[in-house]
């Protein structure tokens, strides 16, 4: 199950993400992602409470980081060592932009 609430701040979108973001969740988060990424130039992703992200919530989170390119860009905040070991072993660590 994947819990997703949202705080619209001007242009800037912040998500914030609890339990699992895996097979099942995945398109719940990219379509929750399509219908709001209409007038954001900036998308901060928080993701303190994610338990767990598979390979298909690792495609939507690229997806999000392709679409906000040349503009303000993705930030992951609050991520935990679990999701954080995930982004280390595949190398997303390196292609998203994670603080903290």
């Amino acid at each position: 199950m994947l819990e997703i609430k949202k705080e619209k701040e001007g242009m800037k979108l912040v998500m914030y993400l609890s339990g699992r973001l895996d097979t099942i969740t995945a398109p719940q988060l990219q379509d929750e992602l399509t219908e709001a990424m209409d007038g954001i130039s900036e998308l901060v992703m928080d993701l303190k409470d994610l338990e767990y992200v598979s390979s298909a919530g690792l495609r939507v989170l690229l997806f999000a980081q392709k679409e906000m390119m040349g503009l303000g860009g993705l930030q992951l905040i609050n991520v935990t060592p679990p999701v954080m070991e995930v982004f280390d072993i595949t190398g997303f660590s390196e292609l998203l932009g994670i603080n903290g």
